[in-house]
């Protein structure tokens, strides 16, 4: 979360981490955890059987079928995309803004990070003849574009992208000669299911892409890091499997032996987990809205969150009064509101957007309490936003942008 320089601007090369549900641990998965805490023997890298064989029923539940041998398991998504940037070989396209870990994947292995704009509608899904223009570009260049990162639900938007405009997508892409990875961390996190269509690339080209998914999206606490990868069928996605995994043992990336069984009981899906996923993202998805309520009323712009624990805000309509403060870009914007809020507040250039925009990515679990019972009376609760704790941390928010909003009218 640090500037690379701090006397200045320079390239930012590490953004901050996925955002936090901010929730206590399940139970449940505690002890299954502490039961497995005495096993010495080392988890296979890739998974074990019993770890592969529930995370083929996580992907077969979500219309994501994959036989043991085309799936994967590492200790979180940034080590499996390491893993395929470097196999598949060649430069990277990005969405602009795009999940925060993605690019530094890239540049750690010496490669390209090429952004392409996006849609304004949705974020994690480039537009397409914006796509085709940036191969057409790179190529021309001397460049080697052979691999697209895309999310549906996205970090950082939180929002999905229309069925649509994804189909578009990939198909460009396909027809470039490029492999899909397709981010799906946020997948399990829709506010509204029941009106969100999410389509996953492999879906629709099973053949070319690779499904990523990491477990602290929706099942298991940030600090128990694991991601499933899930492979092409076929000779190529054999092959692409065999090298991931040639790249996961170079680095021993496996998953802790204690954690493994966690995450495995977590994949399986019984009840308790279900109920704690549904009702974090009913909480997440209420302090999301009322954030959203906050800064939209200030003048700010932000689209309608749709997943996961954030919210992208645009203040360029508050840029008379950030400019009195003396904020003129991104980095200083972050630093201004981080100080202000009480709370991190990224600026888009974490997230590869211009440094010169004025954008945030606000979290929501730092609005739902300081201690471990706050956040649990949270989870509990049919009216969260009613309890004192969330109201002043509401109110926070919002004094600090109707301040803004007011010195811009002065």
């Amino acid at each position: 979360m640090r500037r690379t320089d701090p006397g200045g601007h320079g390239p930012v090369r590490f953004g901050p981490a996925l955002p936090e549900d901010g929730l206590p641990v399940l139970p449940e998965l505690s002890a299954v955890l502490a039961a497995a805490a005495s096993r010495a023997e080392a988890e296979p890298v890739g998974g074990g059987p019993a770890l592969l064989e529930a995370a083929c029923g996580h992907g077969d539940r979500r219309g994501l079928p994959a036989a043991p041998d085309r799936v994967a398991v590492a200790p979180g998504a940034p080590a499996l995309l390491m893993a395929l940037t470097a196999a598949i070989g060649g430069d990277v396209l990005v969405p602009r803004p795009c999940a925060a870990w993605w690019a530094p994947e890239a540049r750690l292995l010496g490669r390209p990070a090429f952004p392409v704009p996006t849609p304004h509608e949705s974020g994690g899904v480039p537009d397409p003849y914006a796509l085709l223009e940036t191969v057409r570009r790179v190529r021309a260049e001397g460049g080697d574009p052979r691999l697209l990162v895309l999310s549906v639900a996205d970090d950082p938007t939180a929002t999905v992208a229309p069925p649509e405009l994804l189909h578009e997508t990939i198909e460009a892409a396909v027809a470039e000669g490029l492999h899909l990875v397709s981010d799906e961390t946020w997948r399990d996190t829709l506010h509204a299911p029941r009106e969100t269509v999410l389509l996953s690339p492999a879906e629709m080209l099973p053949e070319h892409v690779t499904v990523v998914t990491d477990l602290a999206g929706a099942l298991l606490p940030s600090g128990w890091p694991a991601a499933i990868g899930r492979f092409p069928a076929g000779a190529d996605g054999g092959a692409l499997h065999a090298r991931v995994l040639d790249v996961l043992t170079a680095l021993d990336a496996r998953v802790a032996a204690p954690v493994a069984v966690a995450v495995a009981h977590a994949l399986a899906e019984p009840e308790a987990v279900t109920a704690r996923t549904a009702a974090a993202v009913r909480l997440h998805a209420r302090v999301a809205a009322a954030a959203r309520e906050a800064v939209v009323a200030a003048g700010a712009l932000a689209h309608p969150p749709q997943a996961g624990r954030h919210l992208y805000v645009d203040l360029t309509p508050l840029a008379p009064a950030l400019t009195a403060h003396g904020v003129g870009d991104a980095q200083e914007l972050e630093d201004f509101l981080t100080a202000r809020l009480g709370m991190p507040a990224p600026g888009g250039h974490r997230f590869g957007d211009d440094l010169e925009a004025p954008r945030v990515r606000l979290s929501t679990a730092p609005l739902l309490g300081d201690t471990a019972e706050q956040r649990a009376e949270g989870l509990a609760s049919s009216a969260p936003l009613e309890l004192p704790h969330v109201r002043r941390a509401l109110d926070r928010l919002r004094t600090v942008f109707d301040g803004l909003r007011d010195e811009a009218r002065r």
